[in-house]
């Protein structure tokens, strides 16, 4: 038998070993010859189950929160210590947190099939054309993004009550005539596969370990997110607050996200610069300041509605709410340019070679703007649009205000 650690150039203390609902049966023999030799073994109470006919040692049940295991391993350094996690931990799994927590020098993985390889398998899925994504502990609007006429995803479902809610979210959505399909304990002696119409959903006594499969299909007049900038206004709930689609656009082009970032959206009114830019990818995060309540409480309707539920809006007025913010990589200040300290405060926690970009009408604000663009450089524009308008039996252009768009990268 060859070593697992035979690959290794220093000794590999930390095993992360995944297990399926088939339990030991699944394991290989360097997985099974690890568990049995560990002198620390931690898993969630179902892990521990599963692989209690080879554990010979002390065992600990994940405590919350985590890291008061994490503390327990560390102690343990050098000796064989197992960590047991649900198919693959480096897919939505411990791994991640592990990792952040110990050297990958120090850690050997041995994973079992992840949820999403054993229902495409099921299925008949390419795992490449299909969106997987985690309902586990996190907002059920999270899917929203990916609804679109045709998708198919899959949803690791959070309980065995995610199924429904989804049902109710599809059918809410005017996406009803979707096929869902929950895949339970997938592996397992209770593995069952069952199959329903979201608006027809009538399934009960759903296992908790669940997989969810979607195939969407989009009734007329469904809300569906594109992948381009610049949705429809009339997708935003707003007071007049809103930052307008051409213009959105061209203010999303000009932040120009790129994956892992972080936007502080200033002034965040409905919310719109900020979910778009949460929507470009699901590795960016924003956070929205907003002074007034009522349009702080609009905004986070606006993500929850639009498939961006991970928007963090901080109640307050800039510049003293961004003390203690986590530095940005890009900004947007939509309103509040010429406020005492506002630009300042902003630059001074901007990354280097970050990008700030801000929008005004007035022109005591293009003033402002001016006089930043002649300090910092940077570049200005003026985005002008005029829409086709009725004008009696005939048509005519109509312009809206123009805006002044100033954007700069610090050095």
């Amino acid at each position: 038998m060859v070593s697992p650690n035979a690959t290794c150039n220093a000794p590999r203390w930390l095993s992360i070993i995944g297990i399926g609902e088939d339990g030991v049966d699944g394991l290989s023999t360097p997985a099974r010859d690890l568990i049995a030799s560990a002198t620390f073994v931690v898993g969630g109470a179902r892990h521990l189950e599963l692989a209690a006919p080879l554990i010979r040692s002390e065992r600990l049940a994940w405590p919350s929160p985590l890291h008061l295991a994490f503390e327990q391993i560390a102690a343990r350094q050098g000796q064989p210590v197992v960590v047991l996690a649900s198919g693959d931990p480096f897919n939505y799994g411990v791994g991640k947190q592990l990792m952040q927590r110990f050297a990958p020098a120090e850690m050997l993985c041995l994973p079992h099939a992840s949820a999403f390889s054993l229902a495409a398998a099921r299925l008949g899925w390419p795992l490449q054309d299909v969106a997987q994504v985690t309902l586990h502990g996190r907002a059920l609007e999270g899917i929203i993004r990916h609804l679109a006429p045709g998708a198919r995803i899959l949803a690791l479902a959070w309980d065995g009550s995610t199924a429904a809610k989804l049902a109710g979210l599809l059918t809410a959505r005017r996406m009803g005539r979707s096929r869902l399909t929950a895949l339970e304990a997938m592996g397992g002696t209770q593995e069952r596969v069952r199959s329903v119409r979201a608006d027809e959903f009538d399934l009960s006594d759903i296992h908790p370990l669940t997989t969810l499969a979607l195939e969407i299909d989009v009734q007329p007049g469904a809300p569906v997110i594109p992948l381009t900038s610049g949705l429809a206004d009339d997708l935003f709930e707003h007071d007049g607050q809103l930052t307008k689609r051409d213009v959105r656009a061209a203010t999303l082009s000009a932040l120009a996200p790129t994956p892992g970032e972080l936007l502080w959206d200033v002034g965040l009114g409905s919310g719109s610069v900020a979910i778009e830019w949460l929507l470009r990818h699901g590795s960016l995060r924003a956070f929205g300041i907003e002074a007034r309540q009522d349009r702080a409480d609009r905004a986070m309707r606006n993500a929850l509605a639009l498939g961006a539920p991970d928007l963090q809006v901080v109640v307050g007025r800039a510049p003293t709410a961004l003390a203690d913010l986590e530095p940005p990589d890009a900004i947007f200040i939509g309103g509040g340019i010429s406020e005492a300290g506002v630009f300042e405060a902003a630059w001074s926690r901007l990354k280097p070679g970050g990008r700030l970009v801000a929008n005004v009408i007035s022109l005591e604000g293009e003033a402002r703007l001016i006089d930043l663009f002649g300090r910092h450089g940077g570049e200005l524009m003026r985005i002008a649009v005029s829409r086709i308008e009725p004008v009696g039996r005939m048509h005519g252009w109509r312009q809206a205000m123009p805006v002044t768009q100033w954007r700069v990268s610090k050095p």
